[in-house]
């Protein structure tokens, strides 16, 4: 039986996690500038009112929403295929990148350039079906564990993002990912990670077709990309897919820099937001010089342009959901 006082201090509790939508975040000048954005935007007696079917939010993924150190996860998971079709047979590695990829070699595979990534990647995704693609993604997010924190990959989420990601779909906003990453490498687990839906996931697109497969009607994954979501794609992916201009956009490196650019340049009230890695003890500390997720001119000109640089070792209490 519950007694009237347990009933009291569970109303107290409740209401305390409620008073705060983004527990993880520190109370910095982030975490206010996020929630008075928000407030403005959801009142109906704020001058900056802005109505639910036009409060559209857009993240990046990789470094923005779940780690990308030490190279983007999907081309780990590229990396790990190739790895076991050449163990399986040797015949399979007939490049450089390929040899090098199985090889575990990244200064090798690296030098090869952005021909060997593609190849790597061609290697390992196309001549599936797009089914048989995303189940054997999951597979891999089931074995697969980060070189450095030995955790699974979709473990690597940034508690604070996802917390701000349920904030803003509590507030009526929608939530897209626009990501330099494959699509269909996405759709496999955003839903589950993010509880964003196959459909409000944007990414790059590999070639494909339609094929009868054993008489079943099917889409195959064929080598080379039809789009690369990144940099000046993404505005032009967000206008074709969605159809609306943003009012909040989220991404951590200069491949975002366009989308938080034309976000931010709509009429009425707007955020741009760079997740700035800094904390090198709890994740990975890299901009200006990295070979992954670089940042200078998100440094040198977010804060003229009003964008809020979010600072990850002053500005999240926690890193993971595990902490």
């Amino acid at each position: 039986m519950i007694t009237r006082s347990l009933c009291l201090v569970l109303g107290l509790t409740a209401t305390s996690l409620s008073a705060d939508p983004l527990p993880s975040w520190n109370d910095t000048e982030a975490k206010a500038r996020i929630i008075d954005f928000v407030t403005d935007v959801t009142d109906p007696d704020s001058e900056m009112f802005v109505v639910q079917a036009d409060r559209i939010a857009v993240f990046d993924n990789d470094g923005t929403l779940w780690a990308e150190q030490p190279v983007y996860f999907q081309l780990i998971y590229g990396i790990d295929v190739v790895a076991r079709k050449g163990a399986e047979d040797p015949a399979f590695l007939t490049s450089d990148a390929l040899r090098a990829a199985a090889a575990g070699d990244m200064k090798a595979l690296m030098a090869t350039g952005q021909e060997g990534l593609i190849e790597v990647l061609d290697a390992s995704h196309a001549g599936m079906s797009v089914d048989a693609f995303q189940a054997n993604v999951l597979e891999w997010l089931d074995t697969a564990r980060h070189p450095k924190t030995g955790m699974r990959y979709d473990e690597m989420l940034y508690q604070p993002m996802l917390e701000l990601l349920r904030y803003l779909r509590d507030e009526g906003f929608e939530t897209y990912i626009v990501s330099g990453g494959g699509v269909h490498f996405m759709r496999a687990f955003a839903e589950n990670a993010y509880n964003i839906p196959p459909e409000q996931v944007i990414g790059s697109t590999m070639n494909s077709s339609y094929q009868i497969v054993e008489g079943v009607p099917t889409v195959v994954k064929d080598a080379g990309f039809s789009f690369i979501d990144d940099k000046e794609g993404k505005p032009i992916a967000i206008d074709s897919k969605i159809g609306k201009r943003p009012i909040f956009a989220g991404g951590n490196s200069d491949g975002d820099f366009q989308m938080l650019e034309w976000t931010t340049a709509g009429d009425g009230p707007r955020l741009g937001l760079i997740v700035h890695h800094t904390d090198a003890a709890r994740e990975f500390a890299y901009d200006r010089d990295s070979h992954i997720g670089k940042l200078v001119r998100g440094l040198d000109e977010g804060p003229e342009r009003g964008w809020l640089i979010v600072d990850i070792a002053k500005d999240w209490e926690a890193v993971w959901p595990s902490e």
